[in-house]
């Protein structure tokens, strides 16, 4: 699956997705980290009153990604954490479709982040690296690379866990 041919850089299915909104204990800090490991764009903040990032709105590829500060008052009030306030976890990953997996996976781990997966070639038909930004934030970073089949899915799936 290495062999990049023409194709749909984004599937369908996923052009149009649900807009994540992640809290942290430094938003100005990870909006920095986003824009030197993940090309991030900064399209606005809303800082609160009190200090910190009430709201925030980047750009990754073309997707958009709403973040603040896990402390300020008003996320508080609405029970916000951060992953570090969960002993480390986090119940959501954030999926990324990206035209260049590789370069974007060593940008990254340049900039600090935690490479838990390399860039491979994965049986659903994306290159894929899975990366823990410094927040704890779980990243999936995928190339499209070939479109799959269910059948086809099911049957490297199949070989794959056998």
């Amino acid at each position: 699956m290495t062999e990049h041919t023409a194709h749909t850089e984004v599937p369908d299915r996923y052009r149009y997705a649900v807009v994540p909104h992640i809290m942290l204990d430094d938003a100005a800090a990870a909006i920095d980290f986003y824009q030197r490991a993940f090309g991030a764009r900064e399209d606005f903040r809303i800082d609160a009153p009190g200090g910190g990032i009430l709201h925030a709105e980047i750009t990754v590829g073309r997707s958009v990604l709403m973040l603040g500060d896990a402390s300020v008052d008003e996320a508080e009030a609405a029970s916000f954490a951060a992953p570090a306030a969960l002993g480390g976890a986090t119940s959501v990953t954030l999926h990324v479709f990206v035209p260049d997996v590789d370069s974007l996976a060593a940008r990254a781990e340049a900039a600090g982040a935690e490479i838990l997966q390399p860039p491979k070639d994965m049986f659903h038909g994306d290159r894929t690296v899975i990366l823990k930004d410094p927040s704890g934030h779980m990243w999936v970073f995928l190339t499209h690379v070939e479109d799959v089949s269910q059948e086809e899915l099911r049957r490297r799936l199949g070989a794959v866990t056998a």
